[in-house]
């Protein structure tokens, strides 16, 4: 079931009655492709959560529409829209076991939908299976792991086979290698079931690892859609650049002139045709090569051994963070007590933003 959200707006009036109203989410325009999974990405008070709340219903569009394949569901109610819904603190019923809890949406069905408890219970089975927890059925909540609560809640959204699956920060409860497994276990659910998915979260690298796309959010506005990899490998600007990449990308001041991007008083990489102009130089910490000759120097600071990589943590009076940090292979040895680092760069790991409106030059 594709999705298409088209001019959606949705402001909340400002409690001060002199302060002006909150667009969480401003003018978005999207078609979200039959049976893919997206990702949702953005800081705390982005409004991808409201973007969730307007698909399922939760929430009413100031402005513009929604669509389910070609169905107009902007005013429909959530119950009639066929979403599935996946909270953050997974909303379980503590007093209620396992199974009771996937069959809970069934036995909300009315009509020609109704189903026996026989049904019930055969289709409950058939999506515990799916999600790998049918041997757990007549627990209750506080006997299960957090991954396996997270799992019911799962089941429960899947169970009534819904149009869109939505995932609110699905995963943030859970410790970091559960989180790395669960993730995975969603991709495969989503894969094996087809269900276009929505998944909001602020983790940039939980997102970029299972999303067949990625939607990038900042102050209610979209800054960038696209293929994980190509939003990483080519950021629309200096917001998407900094927010993806784990170390995060390091910032400097710089400016182009005579065809050269300069830092400080280094000519650290030919541009050939690019206009005179101060820019924000952003280098991914993989674009840097420890090069005895090179043109960027650094002033040492430590060399972090992190197995088949090391980082090399250095300064610069030009930097914009507390350090830089420069992922580069083992292989490379550093002189104890070495005061300066020079590198060379990678140029497809550099990006020049324009210093006023930080867009991509």
């Amino acid at each position: 079931m594709k999705v298409v959200l088209e001019n959606l707006t949705k402001r909340f009036p400002s409690r001060n009655k002199k302060g002006e109203d909150v667009i969480a989410v401003n003018n978005f325009n999207f078609e979200i492709p039959d049976g893919q999974l997206i990702g949702l990405l953005g800081p705390s008070g982005c409004g991808k959560s409201t973007t969730l709340n307007l698909i399922s219903g939760l929430e009413t569009p100031t402005s513009g529409k929604i669509y389910f394949g070609d169905e107009d569901v902007t005013n429909l109610p959530p119950e009639a829209r066929g979403v599935g819904l996946v909270f953050q603190n997974y909303a379980l019923y503590p007093h209620l076991t396992v199974e009771e809890n996937i069959i809970f949406p069934l036995q909300n069905l009315k009509g020609d939908k109704k189903m026996t408890k026989e049904a019930m219970h055969d289709k409950a089975v058939e999506t515990a299976k799916l999600v790998q927890i049918d041997g757990l059925m007549e627990r209750k909540p506080k006997e299960l792991s957090g991954g396996q609560q997270q799992r019911v809640a799962i089941a429960r959204a899947l169970v009534k086979i819904p149009r869109v699956l939505l995932l609110d920060e699905p995963l943030s409860n859970l410790d970091a290698r559960l989180r790395l497994q669960t993730r995975e276990e969603l991709r495969r659910i989503q894969r094996d079931t087809g269900v276009t998915t929505i998944f909001v979260t602020h983790d940039q690298e939980e997102a970029m690892s299972i999303s067949d796309l990625i939607i990038v959010m900042k102050d209610g506005v979209v800054h960038q859609i696209g293929k994980p990899q190509d939003v990483y490998d080519e950021p629309a600007n200096l917001f998407v650049a900094q927010f993806l990449g784990t170390p995060q990308i390091n910032v400097f001041e710089g400016r182009i002139q005579g065809g050269k991007v300069w830092i400080g008083n280094e000519a650290v990489l030919d541009v050939p045709g690019k206009a005179d102009r101060d820019v924000w130089v952003g280098i991914r910490p993989e674009g840097f090569i420890p090069d005895e000759n090179g043109p960027f120097t650094c002033k040492m600071d430590r060399v972090e051994v992190m197995g088949r990589d090391v980082s090399v943590v250095s300064t610069h009076e030009k930097m914009t963070g507390k350090s830089i940090r420069s992922i580069v292979s083992a292989e490379n040895k550093f002189k104890p007590g070495q005061e300066a680092v020079r590198f060379s760069l990678k140029p497809y790991k550099v990006f020049l933003f324009d210093r006023e409106s930080e867009e991509r030059v």
